[in-house]
C-alpha cells in the first residue's frame, strides 16, 4: 500500500466525485539520475469504511501490474486488524520487551474479546454475521474505561 501523496489525494477525490471503485494507472517511478521504473498504481474503494470522503480509496503500487491487488486484500485484513489492536494497547514509551510484549498481548486479548461479543450481538439481532461490527471498538473501548477507570 502507498501512502497518499497530493496527486494521490487530488485523484481520490475525483474517483470519489464520479462514485468509482477502482481506478488503475501506470507511473513511471523516478529512482534518481535519470533512473525510472514502471509502476502501476491501483486505487481501490475500501469496502466498510467510516470514511465519507476521499480517504475511502486506498493507493497500491506495484511492479507487477493488477494480478496481485486480490493478494493485497488478504493483507489489507491483517493491517487493519493490527492497526484496531493497537487501539487496545496501553500507550508506554518503556523499552522493556516483557512489559511492551505483555501489553500487546493484553490488547490482543481484549481484541478478541470484542471480537467474540461483535459475534454473539450480531447473530443474537441478524441471524448472522457480517464483518462490519455492530458492537464498535469505539464502543468498547469506553465501556472498560467506564468500567475500570483506565484508558
Amino acid at each position: 500500500m502507498k501512502r497518499l501523496q497530493t496527486s494521490e489525494k487530488a485523484q481520490a477525490k475525483r474517483l470519489y466525485q464520479r462514485d468509482q471503485n477502482r481506478y488503475v494507472t501506470d507511473r513511471n517511478l523516478h529512482l534518481g539520475s535519470n533512473e525510472w521504473h514502471n509502476t502501476t498504481l491501483i486505487y481501490r474503494r475500501k469496502e466498510d469504511t467510516e470514511y465519507i470522503d476521499h480517504r475511502q480509496y486506498s493507493v497500491f503500487m506495484s511492479n507487477g501490474g493488477e494480478r496481485y491487488l486480490s493478494e493485497y486484500a488478504y493483507r489489507w485484513e491483517i493491517e487493519n486488524g493490527y492497526r484496531t489492536i493497537k487501539r487496545f494497547m496501553a500507550a508506554t514509551t518503556s523499552k522493556n520487551f516483557v512489559l511492551r510484549f505483555f501489553y500487546f498481548a493484553f490488547a490482543c486479548l481484549l481484541y478478541s474479546i470484542w471480537r467474540v461479543v461483535d459475534l454473539l450481538v450480531q447473530v443474537a439481532l441478524t441471524g448472522e454475521y457480517q464483518h462490519s461490527p455492530v458492537v464498535t471498538a469505539d464502543n468498547t473501548l469506553t465501556l472498560l474505561k467506564k468500567a475500570t477507570g483506565i484508558g
